[in-house]
């Protein structure tokens, strides 16, 4: 998301830099000396060798220049940075680098171990994002506003339950970035075509005990045409990027001059238009927005890439790698803009008071409708108020006004009774409530995902 207005201000939260270039190449390295050590204890390779291969698998340690020019000669990923370490590496450790493993083995396995370090920034984030939330919840509990359904006034409800939705949305999303953990967190060695023929009597073993090293888990059936875990991966990722989307499309509606009722975060200072000096634009919402479009995009991408044909396809592991490094960098930009959003909304109870009136009274039509109907029936309740309503919408006359003047209805409810049933603070049904036990989830959830969980 550089070179937006918001990116200044929003601090990276650290995705995008393990999918650097050099990050990746650090990540196979460690792999390497991993494979080196768990040879090692099996006795597959010396002992000495595999502690020097781990001692040199520092990309620092390694010439950059050499990896550069082999490979744009051999125009090959990890062959050159194989190489290079078995230069660096004393004696004869260099002749036991990469032993019986294969390009992907290594390259995944890496690019998992940095796909974990991604996981414990999106959880951290998720949870400062609820913490937030918890806090918007409860102190928006009873603020009434107009709830809307279809884009229109439906029954009044306060905006603390809004939050509450986005709160018991978001728990589920953490929810399914932990379960998916030991299935996605897996080490893969198995070889050219996955039979772990390279490690002879040895087998899986091999992979345990580099798993183990790394700790990750071992994948039951270590083939390369396998690509559920990580297009499960996009896929959580872009349903968390679709609740973003939506807190945000809710914060640009309502920021409108039309709403009013909240305003993200402005800092001073900010330039909202180069020739409109009074704008103050939705700026991080509209992030959230074009970014979570890009993350949702990806999800098809991912389901592209399982299906390898045969043993391994490398068509098929360049959309699952293009697909998950995306959508990882994107998924921290969204986060942290929402977290921005939610940390920093105002919130403007007086225009959310002043929208509810905006009807003369007919957000109220079903409370007045229900106890109606209590004498003469439902049914018959609903024709006298539906007509009172579409009457005041019309001919512009008082919604109030038409219903005391209604025999049908003067017969039960007097001048008190329609006043309070017309009151929208009196109908905000378990709006409050629902928003304070979101709250407590949030809070507790929070606390789980700061303690580390996952």
């Amino acid at each position: 998301m550089e070179g937006n207005p918001t990116s200044m201000r929003v601090a990276d939260p650290g995705v995008r830099a393990l999918f650097t270039l050099e990050a990746r190449w650090q990540a196979w390295l460690d792999v390497e000396a991993a494979l080196a050590l768990a040879e090692a204890e099996l006795g597959i390779v010396p002992e000495a060798a595999a502690k020097e291969i781990a001692a040199k698998a520092r990309l620092e340690l390694l010439d950059r220049a050499r990896i550069d020019e082999a490979i744009r000669r051999t125009a090959h990923e990890i062959v050159p940075l194989v190489w290079e370490l078995a230069r660096v590496c004393e004696g004869d450790a260099g002749n036991y680098v990469h032993w019986g493993a294969t390009t992907q083995n290594i390259v995944q396995t890496g690019d998992i171990l940095q796909l974990r370090r991604a996981h414990a920034v999106f959880l951290g984030l998720i949870g400062q994002i609820l913490a937030a939330l918890a806090d918007l919840a409860e102190g928006s509990a009873e603020m009434v506003l107009p709830g809307r359904t279809h884009g229109q006034h439906a029954v009044p409800a306060t905006f603390g339950l809004k939050v509450a939705t986005w709160i018991d949305e978001l728990i589920r999303h953490q929810e399914r970035l932990r379960q998916l953990a030991p299935r996605l967190f897996v080490a893969m060695l198995g070889g050219g075509a996955g039979t772990v023929a390279s490690f002879g009597e040895h087998g899986l073993k091999v992979q345990a005990a580099m798993a183990r090293i790394l700790g990750l888990g071992s994948m039951p059936a270590p083939s390369r045409a396998q690509g559920d875990r990580q297009a499960e991966l996009v896929c959580a990722l872009g349903m968390l990027a679709a609740t973003q989307s939506k807190i945000a499309r809710e914060v640009f509606t309502q920021m409108s001059q039309e709403f009013g009722e909240v305003e993200e975060p402005v800092p001073p200072g900010t330039v909202g238009s180069s020739t409109m000096p009074q704008k103050r634009n939705p700026f991080l919402s509209q992030d959230v927005i074009a970014g979570a479009a890009e993350v949702r995009a990806l999800v098809p991408l991912a389901l592209e890439g399982m299906q390898f044909e045969g043993e391994a396809d490398r068509k098929y592991s360049l959309m699952l790698r293009r697909a998950t490094m995306q959508a990882c960098g994107l998924s921290g930009d969204l986060l942290a803009r929402t977290l921005m959003i939610v940390g920093g909304l105002t919130l403007k109870p007086e225009r959310m008071r002043a929208n509810l009136e905006l009807g003369g009274g007919l957000i109220m039509a079903e409370p007045v409708m229900l106890s109606l109907g209590r004498h003469i029936g439902r049914q018959a309740a609903h024709d006298v108020v539906y007509e009172a309503a579409q009457a005041s919408v019309t001919e512009g006359r008082s919604f109030a006004e038409l219903l005391a003047a209604d025999a049908r209805v003067a017969a039960h409810l007097d001048a008190a009774a329609l006043a309070a049933l017309l009151d929208p603070a009196a109908y905000t049904g378990m709006s409050a409530e629902l928003a304070r036990s979101q709250a407590e989830r949030a809070r507790a959830t929070a606390a789980e995902l700061a303690a580390g969980y996952g």
